[in-house]
């Protein structure tokens, strides 16, 4: 199939997001000394539970969390979407999936629009507010190919292909086509094992950073034309196992599953190095995948991988300190 086919009969509808009324939201926030509300808020947050359970069965891998307290989780058994309230730990299954459907990646954006990487070449739109599915692209075919992760820039939402050197970005709630982004220079692309899989924006917002699991490289990706620049990593030899990417500031924060291990890099203005500072570990990581921040914590969900993945077996997400 052609890479940038898109069906106009998927189109997502207009989009609610108001750009100049974010920014004006924004400048009275700060004319208005909304740090010390933020600053309550995270007071207050550091009493919310630190552990949410997930219905049995669930297999999650990717989490959201957007402008308000509550996370987002993808399934991968049926491609459901769980939400979690994190003032009281209390959550319910809000999006039921379907039979065959997988939500692994996911990403939540100011109007409510949630993008889901649905692994079998399909990203997906979900309306937060009404649960309601108001998109769905075909990617690619669904053999060889593993739609992982996504982020957002700009107008589009871009998503990775863990089984192929391609970057896919997805009209951010307005009419337009799916734009194919095949990686170029430094890329390797590596048969049978997990390449691209977390994604994040560079500290510019001018170009993409995604990690290749196998053997673990992180790449910054211009944005007009894939070429794909390795970052060289100082006092860390990889960053194997590389999952989901969380960029705050410089810091970027990369997930190693099956390590069960967070690396904290500082990344230079170019974001042509990334620098350890320190790792991230707890006792109650159980293979993380991905993460999402709320406040001065970080909320990821355990996979658990190296468990029995059936109707029965327990999984839960938890939540650590920046």
């Amino acid at each position: 199939m052609t890479r940038d086919h898109h069906d106009h009969r998927n189109q997502p509808q207009p989009s609610r997001r108001t750009v100049l009324g974010g920014a004006t939201v924004a400048a009275l926030a700060v004319a208005t000394g909304a740090g010390t509300a933020g600053a309550a808020t995270a007071a207050q947050g550091s009493r919310w539970p630190t552990e949410f359970p997930l219905p049995d069965g669930f297999l999650p891998e990717g989490i959201a969390i957007g402008t308000k307290p509550y996370a987002y989780m993808g399934s991968r058994a049926n491609g459901a979407i769980h939400r979690t309230d994190l003032r009281t730990g209390r959550g319910e299954v809000f999006f039921e999936g379907a039979t065959g459907t997988v939500a692994v990646g996911l990403k939540l954006d100011d109007d409510g629009l949630l993008y889901v990487a649905g692994n079998t070449g399909v990203a997906r739109v979900l309306d937060t507010r009404s649960g309601r599915l108001v998109a769905t692209y075909q990617l690619t075919e669904a053999a060889g190919h593993f739609i992982n992760d996504v982020t957002l820039l700009g107008d589009r939402a871009w998503f990775t292909d863990s089984r192929d050197g391609v970057l896919y970005g997805v009209p951010r709630g307005r009419k337009g086509t799916v734009r194919a982004l095949p990686l170029g220079g430094d890329w390797v692309q590596t048969p049978d094992v997990i390449n691209a899989n977390g994604i994040v924006d560079t500290p510019d917002r001018r170009g993409l950073i995604v990690v290749s699991s196998s053997p673990g490289k992180l790449y910054r990706v211009h944005l007009k034309t894939g070429h794909a620049s390795e970052i060289t990593l100082a006092g860390a030899d990889s960053v194997v196992n590389g999952d989901g990417l969380l960029r705050i500031g410089r810091t970027l924060y990369v997930v190693q599953n099956r390590l069960n291990l967070i690396s904290v890099f500082e990344l230079d203005a170019g974001a042509r190095t990334a620098t350890l500072r320190r790792t991230i570990t707890d006792p109650r990581f159980d293979i993380p995948t991905t993460a999402a921040r709320w406040g001065d914590r970080l909320y990821l969900v355990n996979a658990r991988f190296t468990s029995p993945q059936e109707p029965g077996t327990t999984f839960n997400a938890v939540a650590v300190s920046l």
